[in-house]
């Protein structure tokens, strides 16, 4: 552990005139030094400290957290704000150990450009038709395909929320064909937007590449699933970058063992890791990822969390606050 981590205000043992109470850290994916040592240059009163090494849990203010597991946060009974580290906050919504404070997400820059160089990636080695050349190559066959101009590619992006829109902006910049669909009226530069439930056949129905960028929610889970599969045209391909959940994972390998759709790109998935048995291992025409499309950059991401806790800290609101009730 890092000299900040393990300093007397971290453990506790030394309290500051300008207390700011203490911050608790759990994830079992992120480590938490570099998040200790930024914050601590952004409010060297804020105590520090990574569970499960916590002293005394009423002392905590606050909780800088990933997927904590149930029961979590029945022990801290003063706890005023929880901040994700991530975008995707449907393991902090309908908790019974989750008192009614403020909930953040994440926002920062670096969180954003990862998940656009991702869609980048997965778009255009469709686009540019890179499977097959990857094919080709372990046949020792010098395959040429003519290629296409990028705007003959047409790209839906399901989910215009943050992540979403800059994802879809990036694309069209690309020189893609860039349609979004959200429940809500949305405008994003260059991209053609639609909302409106009699134009969700318009939308689906004229798609090359499908990219999923809808949170997770009671209303989206398995909303991706064979209707709409059936809906995309014939040699389709799907990208999921945001939530396993949203997708019906049995109709998606229906449809790609059909051939209904040409290919998908999976970061996300229903249970992670992924089971050594699951079909999407052995299928040609499925990339899989370890859920890394995305991930949040302390040294960008803490300038938003400290300004949270000041907030909260003042009794204002925080940054990028959610609302339970619906999940994003």
């Amino acid at each position: 552990m890092s000299d900040v981590i393990n300093s007397p205000v971290a453990r506790g043992q030394g309290r500051p005139a300008d207390d700011l109470g203490a911050l608790v850290f759990y994830s079992e994916f992120d480590e938490p030094e570099p998040w200790a040592e930024a914050l601590q240059q952004l409010l060297p009163a804020l105590d520090f400290r990574v569970h499960p090494d916590i002293g005394n849990p009423d002392d905590v203010r606050y909780a800088l957290v990933w997927r904590p597991k149930p029961g979590f946060f029945r022990d801290f009974k003063n706890i005023r704000l929880v901040v994700n580290l991530g975008a995707g906050v449907d393991s902090l919504t309908n908790r019974d150990d989750l008192p009614d404070v403020p909930i953040s997400r994440l926002s920062d820059p670096g969180m954003v450009a990862l998940m656009r160089s991702y869609v980048h990636f997965a778009v255009i080695r469709y686009a540019r038709d890179m499977p097959e050349f990857e094919r080709a190559k372990q046949r020792r066959d010098w395959h040429y395909i003519h290629p296409r101009p990028l705007h003959h590619t047409r790209v839906g992006i399901l989910g215009l929320g943050a992540l979403g829109a800059a994802v879809a902006e990036s694309l069209a910049g690309l020189g893609f064909d860039v349609r979004g669909w959200d429940h809500a009226a949305k405008k994003v530069p260059s991209v053609t937007c639609f909302h409106d439930p009699k134009d969700w056949q318009r939308f689906v129905g004229e798609l090359d590449i499908l990219v999923n960028m809808m949170p997770l929610t009671p209303q989206t889970r398995k909303f991706i699933g064979a209707e709409l599969f059936d809906r995309l045209p014939r040699g389709a391909k799907f990208v999921n970058a945001s939530r396993g959940e949203v997708v019906d994972e049995d109709a998606l390998v229906a449809a790609l063992r059909s051939g209904h759709l040409g290919g998908a790109t999976l970061d996300v998935f229903e249970n992670e890791p992924l089971p050594g048995d699951h079909p999407f291992w052995e299928m040609e025409n499925v990339y899989i990822t370890p859920h890394l499309a995305s991930i949040t950059v302390p040294e960008m991401a803490s300038r938003d969390v400290a300004e949270s806790i000041r907030r909260v800290h003042q009794g204002q609101d925080p940054l990028h606050r959610i609302d339970p009730r619906k999940g994003y």
